[in-house]
């Protein structure tokens, strides 16, 4: 159920604020072999929705969020609640104030569960936590529900909660879209406070909402933004005139025959629609995927580069930790240069089209115990293919939403990529919107 029908059941009076939050509460414990959750925040939530109750008895009503269930990823602080970063490094860390996204959304009347399961420290896409346990997809427990904000996209997916937010620095939120089958938008940098989330590495973190709908995260945009945008446009009614650019080189290069087959059929939808469907050149994306690594692992590295108890750390977090010490200053520089120059054609590229459209992941969510996947002939580890398609617009700072598009033949859900120019977040939330009733897909 989505934030709009949850709302509409609390103002026709069919349900409490406080059933609501019970019925979350009871998802969440009988589906904790999801590990969806590092904690529940149980009782805080009770108390809450019985005070929201009695501000919509008396006349208050705060807006979409009143009264709903959400949860927030373990990076954001939370005011006498624990923030671990999935990790043990954090794991006595109890904030003494709300990260501004937290207490924008807790004045919109939105109740906290709790705090969501990830990867630990964010560095990695698999959200298999050696700390807190490894997250299980909804859809099927034995594969991947992605990473870092794995564990808000699995309460999604789950049914538990209709939003949480996550973070996104090469992907992490639309990773964990794709493979639960949610939609999650990592805005333009820099639109929505970072303010109170532990930070992974500094100019590549984006926070977004993730959701069970487009809607969903639009609502969530209204709240949580740093902007006084409108982002809940209805959708359209049809997408006559809208410039959209296909990247085939890279960007279609190696997937899965699931992911071509559903991304096409979004394609073909989209120009019935009345869309200007046509490929389109981009900057060198393969090069971009080079060039913006030594910017999140320096970053990262200079982090923890005091951190030096390995004990306490995983090892598939450290051995990036160690990577990121190993980064010249020139080469960080150097990264940089670069990426004011990519920065440079896309901007050129946005004088052509509206969106871009692209697979999300070139493979649906694999097994648990992957390392390794092949992809149209070619093997890679399961973390570069996961991040193949996404890193870059961390890197460049363009807005990007992650929506499912259909299935695999195994029943796995595939994620359609839609990008926009920078702080164009409310278009690109209202094409997908139209795109959504168009597909009709469900989980």
């Amino acid at each position: 159920m989505n934030v709009r029908a949850m709302g509409a059941l609390l103002r026709s009076r069919q349900t409490s604020c406080l059933e609501l939050v019970q019925q979350a509460i009871d998802r969440a414990k009988q589906q904790e072999e999801l590990r969806a959750f590092i904690a529940l925040t149980a009782a805080q939530a009770v108390a809450e929705a019985a005070e929201r109750d009695r501000e919509l008895q008396s006349g208050v009503d705060r807006g979409p969020f009143h009264g709903i269930p959400i949860a927030f990823k373990d990076l954001f602080y939370t005011r006498g609640v624990p923030t671990t970063a999935g990790s043990k490094v954090f794991e006595n860390f109890v904030p003494d104030f709300d990260a501004t996204v937290v207490e924008r959304l807790r004045a919109a009347g939105a109740i906290s569960l709790g705090k969501t399961n990830m990867h630990e420290l964010a560095f990695g896409i698999t959200s298999l936590n050696p700390h807190y346990g490894s997250v299980l997809n909804p859809i099927d427990k034995s594969r991947l529900a992605g990473g870092s904000s794995g564990g808000s996209a699995a309460a999604i997916a789950a049914g538990i909660v209709p939003m949480a937010l996550g973070t996104d620095t090469g992907g992490s939120i639309r990773i964990p879209a794709s493979y639960c089958g949610v939609v999650g938008l990592k805005p333009t940098y820099g639109v929505v406070s970072r303010h109170g989330v532990l930070p992974m590495a500094f100019s590549l973190d984006h926070v977004g909402p993730l959701g069970s709908c487009v809607e969903d995260c639009a609502l969530t945009m209204n709240v949580i933004a740093s902007t006084p945008t409108e982002f809940n446009l209805p959708p359209l009614e049809n997408l006559k005139g809208l410039r959209v650019g296909v990247p085939r080189s890279f960007f279609f290069d190696r997937l899965d025959k699931g992911v071509i087959t559903a991304v096409s059929r979004s394609l073909t939808a989209m120009e019935r629609a009345g869309a200007l469907v046509g490929d389109i050149r981009t900057p060198d994306f393969a090069e971009i995927n080079v060039a913006a690594p030594f910017v999140q692992f320096a970053e990262f590295a200079s982090l923890y580069v005091q951190q030096h108890d390995r004990s306490i750390i995983g090892a598939d977090v450290w051995a990036l930790l160690e990577q990121g010490r190993m980064v010249a200053g020139h080469e960080y520089v150097n990264a940089q240069r670069l990426r004011t120059v990519f920065r440079r054609e896309m901007d050129a590229l946005w004088q052509k089209v509206d969106l871009l459209v692209t697979p999300t992941t070139p493979i649906a969510a694999p097994s648990a115990d992957q390392v390794d996947v092949t992809v149209a002939g070619v093997e890679e580890t399961v973390r570069m293919a996961s991040t193949r398609l996404v890193r870059g617009f961390n890197y460049l700072g363009e807005p990007a939403l992650s929506m499912p598009c259909g299935k695999t033949a195994n029943g796995m859900p595939v994620g359609l990529q839609l990008v926009g120019a920078p702080f164009t977040e409310a278009r690109v939330l209202q094409v997908s919107k139209t795109l959504e009733g168009m597909l009709e897909w469900q989980p």
